[in-house]
């Protein structure tokens, strides 16, 4: 299991190995024109690597079709790594196959590439050819970086808001990767007040999940966000359900017939994004956390808090008859014990800092009294009491005072402190978070608007509470860190503009947050 979990490195390049064996297999012919362009998707990049990263695109001449407009057959897909954006230097290219098991999807994991400097990648099916991409590789392990920079984006509901923000991040200089915390489809369909529309209604089989996919995939904007930088993948809770949990959705269905949906789902998340070999779903579920490096600067762990967590507490705003379960509020656990382990055990003082990039606020955050889901956001740490007090307790215990953490979830921008005591938000800082805002969920939002009123005398360890929509950059230095939180004005018209709305400053060996903008 621990062999599993770690996914070291030298077991990324043994799955390189076998994929590039399945992929170098001896092809079908070579097919002529496919009636139209096959690279309706885009093409993305993922998870970086000193000597790599993977390269994505999937087949769908007829995206909101069945099956894509594709047939029900393998194509011949090749591809090219350049190291110049010309194409004049090809160092890499080869042939795979777009199978119909997986969707017509194409994942190649390319290794033996040289550190900290980017490639471009395209792909070829029959006459057509893909837009490029460009990613980046990471620094030598163990080498001195000067920075490293990580966008931080996810919850892009397609029906309440334009991607502008994405069109923005697309345009950020020496992006390193991007880390999407998840909600990158919404499996549900709104009534009113909608922006676009969802093809379909609530979505429960791989056609209808791979139809989503195809749909948010479409869009102009995300693709020129792939196209810009490798991203760093991981899901929340709407790539399956809302504010799932382990083996429960939150409606009460028996866990036996969830499981059917879930499995599905995790399928389609595979398909349609830049993720590895490793990360094929298997008896259920998809092994996503796992550790990537950048030199001695960051280390970063990405956490899953959905697959391993117990089921909620019952929040107010649930209805009496889900099956959320019936137990002492400390005795959840929001990563499961083997993860909890794994996290610990990475946590190192070699770097000069650790990211977790996980999905819902770790600090607390008490909320007004109006708020219909309650005061607490049970979906949240603060549902999981038990779990934040270990992870304190990993860090102090290490003696810590370089861990940041990146969230997204609740469709705001905050930055604050997680702290040290549980259950006194004035003690003493044992990490800082930077909470991201949605890409489009929760429509334009406002200039300023403090969305739950006045929270400043109930939440000292939040320093801000911003109801607009962007991402974030990260920017890890070896004695400091900073943060910009980049907002758009709107987002139900094209044109939304980009300004920074705040600026934070984190020195390194001192968690102490300090607003710079």
């Amino acid at each position: 299991m621990d062999q599993l979990l770690d996914l070291d490195r030298r077991r990324l390049v043994l799955g390189g190995g076998l994929l590039a064996a399945a992929s170098f297999a001896p092809s079908i012919a070579w097919s002529k024109a496919l009636g139209g362009n096959p690279f309706t998707l885009g093409v993305a990049a993922g998870d970086p690597w000193p000597d790599g990263f993977v390269i994505w695109t999937r087949l769908a001449l007829k995206p909101l079709d069945e099956n894509g407009g594709m047939a029900m057959t393998s194509y011949p897909v090749r591809y090219e790594l350049s190291s110049d954006d010309q194409f004049r230097t090809i160092v890499r290219s080869g042939e795979t196959l777009a199978r119909p098991e997986m969707g017509h999807s194409v994942h190649v994991e390319l290794t033996g590439l040289q550190p900290a400097r980017p490639y471009w990648y395209r792909f070829f099916a029959g006459h057509d050819m893909s837009a490029q991409g460009m990613a980046r590789t990471a620094p030598a392990l163990g080498t001195a970086v000067p920075r490293v920079r990580i966008g931080v984006a996810g919850c892009q509901n397609y029906e309440q808001g334009l991607f502008t923000a994405y069109r923005h991040l697309a345009r950020e200089d020496d992006v390193d990767a991007v880390f999407h915390y998840g909600d990158y489809i919404y499996e549900g369909r709104s009534r009113d007040g909608l922006l676009r529309r969802h093809a379909g209604d609530e979505i429960y089989t791989i056609s209808d999940y791979r139809r989503r996919y195809a749909q948010y995939k479409m869009d102009d904007d995300l693709q020129a966000a792939h196209a810009a930088a490798a991203f760093i993948m991981s899901f929340d809770d709407h790539e399956v359900d809302n504010d799932w949990a382990g083996d429960a959705d939150q409606d009460g269905t028996p866990p036996e017939f969830f499981a059917y949906r879930r499995a599905a789902a995790m399928q389609a998340w595979y398909e349609n994004l830049p993720v590895r070999r490793s990360q094929l779903p298997r008896a259920q579920q998809v092994q996503m956390y796992r550790r990537l490096e950048y030199g001695r600067t960051l280390r970063m762990h990405v956490l899953d808090t959905r697959q391993y967590r117990t089921n909620q507490i019952c929040a107010p705003d649930r209805p009496k008859n889900n099956n959320c379960l019936d137990q002492p509020l400390n005795s959840g656990s929001i990563l499961g014990a083997a993860q909890e382990k794994w996290l610990g055990d990475g946590l190192s003082a070699q770097h000069s800092w650790n990211l977790l990039a996980q999905q819902v606020m770790v600090m607390p955050l008490t909320y007004p009294e109006h708020r219909a889901a309650g005061r607490t956001n049970m979906d949240s740490w603060s549902g999981y009491p038990g779990s934040r007090k270990k992870l304190v307790q990993q860090i102090e215990q290490r003696k810590l005072t370089n861990v940041v953490i990146a969230t997204g979830d609740v469709h705001a921008h905050h930055a604050g402190y997680v702290p040290s005591q549980e259950g006194d938000v004035t003690s003493r800082p044992a990490a800082a978070e930077f909470v991201t805002t949605s890409i489009s969920s929760g429509g334009n939002g406002q200039s300023g608007f403090q969305r739950w009123g006045n929270m400043d005398s109930e939440n000292p360890n939040c320093q801000l509470n911003l109801d607009q929509r962007g991402y974030q950059l990260l920017d890890f230095h070896a004695d400091h860190m900073a943060a910009q939180l980049r907002v758009v004005d709107r987002v139900d018209q094209a044109d939304g503009a980009l300004s920074t709305a705040a600026a934070y400053h984190l020195p390194n060996k001192k968690v102490e947050i300090s607003k710079i903008g």
